[in-house]
């Protein structure tokens, strides 16, 4: 099992926690549209430098 540790009591938690089970520290969401946006912006790249 993976674990993070809180930034705010600096236990070690497991890494699918919203919140810290010790200090109720909320975990800010996980950026999953960054990949597809980086996904998308490459291959439009690859598009424009084909074309050209």
């Amino acid at each position: 099992m993976k674990k993070i540790e809180c930034p705010s009591c600096a236990m070690e938690v497991d890494a699918n926690s919203k919140t810290c089970p010790i200090c109720s520290y909320e975990f800010p969401p996980k950026a999953r549209g960054l990949k597809w946006v980086a996904f998308l912006l490459a291959i439009f790249l690859l598009l424009l430098w084909l074309l050209y």
